[in-house]
């Protein structure tokens, strides 16, 4: 589906199966971001000459590519930040730090990314917050009724992704939203592994919060997006102050920012990297997200279909409804296993993929993972177990 639209794939030897660790970018992308060094560079919210005033339209209009996208109330709500990490620790450290008391209840999951682990653990020992993790299924996944069990009358936020990056379970946030806003507690989602994939509605699926990124979703490296309720964000303070995000300030220390969503982006803001997101999501727009969530399903219950019949294969995580499998080959590392496939160009990602808790559940310290795009094809799958059943030639190969 689509694959002429990417140049990289022009190379017929590669076979890019490494899409949750980022994605390739197809031409529009690659086009759209040329056309602003080529011929308008210039910085946002300062000139008034022709190509400033361009690139200033490009950048601000983002915010309402984005709002249409993931269905928020407002494009003041939109703000452009250096990808989903950074998103989720100005939410944590712009926010939360003021929000929060000693002894409140954060929950979240051992399958959780870094990202969405680190930043909490460095809040509770800076204010004595308590953090709390949902107990995870017999697959691997969180489920509704457990995200339940595991609230408390002392639970003021849950946070976890739609989508998570190693067991690919998706979380019913409608449901769980409505819950959190009906129960007075703040809702994040980590949209890194999901607004890529499938429909998201910030409005209806009652999100207060919701980080992710352009690069996983065939735009840029160096861009991803905070959205947050408007209300919450008049009270978040900036992590970074400097140049664009101030309206005066003075040598007696007064100082005035900038209204929403500027004030949280200090300095020279990624100019063409947003101008990249923006054409990521027209092209995703046009292709359909419902379109493209059906298509990684069939790939990836057609992959585990062929995987099962190989006895030496371990796969942990088949039922989840997403394009994400992880997999072990008996008696072989994954990074060997990684090197292994790289011999015949399929990228795929070996280790614990920045979920360094889910070991504690899933009793293995790493596995092999498969994650899939639209791009992808059964043809690639084919060539990918092929080569997984001469797996006796893993050291041969690797130590070559």
């Amino acid at each position: 589906m689509k694959r002429e639209d990417f140049p990289i794939l022009a190379n017929k030897s590669i076979i890019y199966l490494d899409n949750a660790a980022t994605t390739l970018k197809p031409q529009c992308v690659i086009d759209a971001m040329n056309e602003y060094y080529q011929y308008y560079t210039a910085n946002i919210h300062r000139g008034l000459y022709d190509s400033s005033i361009l690139s200033d339209y490009l950048y601000e209009s983002t915010r309402f590519v984005v709002r249409d996208f993931i269905h928020c109330s407002s494009a003041k709500e939109v703000i452009f930040t250096s990808g989903t990490t950074y998103s989720i620790n100005l939410m944590v450290f712009g926010f939360m730090r003021d929000y929060l008391q000693a002894g409140d209840e954060v929950l979240l999951s051992k399958a959780e990314h870094a990202s969405n682990i680190l930043p909490w653990i460095r809040l509770a020992e800076e204010i004595g917050i308590v953090l709390k993790y949902i107990p995870l299924d017999i697959d691997y996944s969180v489920t509704y009724e457990n995200v339940l069990s595991s609230i408390t009358a002392k639970t003021r936020v849950v946070s976890l992704a739609h989508v998570t990056n190693v067991i690919g379970d998706v979380r019913n946030i409608r449901k769980i939203g409505q819950y959190c806003r009906q129960s007075n507690i703040l809702f994040h989602v980590d949209g890194a592994q999901s607004v890529p994939h499938l429909p998201i509605d910030f409005v209806h699926d009652n999100i207060d919060f919701l980080s992710f990124s352009a690069h996983k979703m065939c735009g840029p490296t160096g861009v991803g997006v905070l959205v947050a309720r408007e209300s919450l964000l008049k009270k978040m303070k900036p992590t970074f102050y400097g140049g664009g995000m101030n309206e005066s300030f003075q040598s007696d220390g007064d100082y005035h920012l900038k209204e929403i969503p500027t004030r949280f982006e200090a300095g020279t803001p990624p100019i063409v990297e947003v101008i990249g997101l923006r054409s990521a999501i027209l092209y995703l727009q046009q292709i359909g997200l419902d379109k493209i969530h059906k298509y990684e399903i069939y790939l990836k219950r057609y992959l585990v279909s062929l995987l099962q019949d190989i006895p030496f294969i371990s796969i942990y995580n088949a039922n989840s409804d997403t394009g994400i499998l992880i997999f072990n080959v008996e008696g072989v590392s994954s990074m060997d296993v990684s090197k292994y496939l790289n011999t015949y160009h399929i990228c795929v990602r070996s280790g614990n993929h920045c979920s360094k808790m889910l070991k504690e559940d899933l009793k293995v310290l790493s596995t092999v993972r498969v994650s899939l795009y639209f791009y992808n094809t059964i043809q690639e799958i084919d060539f990918l177990v092929s080569v997984l059943k001469k797996c006796q030639n893993v050291f041969k190969i690797v130590e070559s």
